[in-house]
């Protein structure tokens, strides 16, 4: 998982790291198409390992941080989406962190303001945005031995 923190992230290799995701959740039971380079609200859709509908955004950092951010903007546009599985997954040097958004045991945290990049990784301009700070004990940590396939 230390590999993304040495890599310079452009489009071209942020959407490569997506595929390889896709790819690897569909070898762990899953059944999804990438879908990111479309500007959607999410990366990929398809089937989870029980064969329910599902969304998921993916957001690859190079740095850890205990708290996942999560854009409020971006939560009410997966929240949007109807009758679907929504999940939001964060890719760090630490790990793969799969939040399941509408899930019966997640609850949203309170929205902060924080001053940040305008977007992920292809600019140095910043504005505020309204976002939501995940804590990982809400999220599922991919692992060898259990993957995602115990969360729907």
């Amino acid at each position: 998982m230390i590999l993304i923190k040495y890599i310079r992230m452009d489009i071209t290799t942020t959407h490569n790291f997506e595929k390889a995701i896709v790819k690897i959740l569909n070898l762990d039971g899953w059944d999804l198409e990438w879908c990111g380079g479309k500007y959607e609200h999410y990366d990929t859709k398809g089937l989870t390992p029980k064969h329910q509908e599902c969304v998921i955004e993916i957001k690859l950092r190079n740095k850890y941080y205990k708290s996942k951010m999560l854009e409020k903007y971006k939560y009410e546009k997966l929240m949007d989406i109807k009758d679907v599985h929504k999940f939001y997954l964060v890719f760090d040097p630490k790990g793969m962190y799969m939040f399941w958004l509408n899930g019966p045991k997640f609850n949203l945290p309170i929205k902060e303001d924080l001053y940040c990049p305008d977007t992920t990784l292809w600019t140095k301009k910043k504005q505020n945005k309204e976002v939501y700070l995940l804590e990982e004990s809400q999220a599922s940590l991919i692992r060898e031995e259990n993957g995602f396939n115990g969360i729907i």
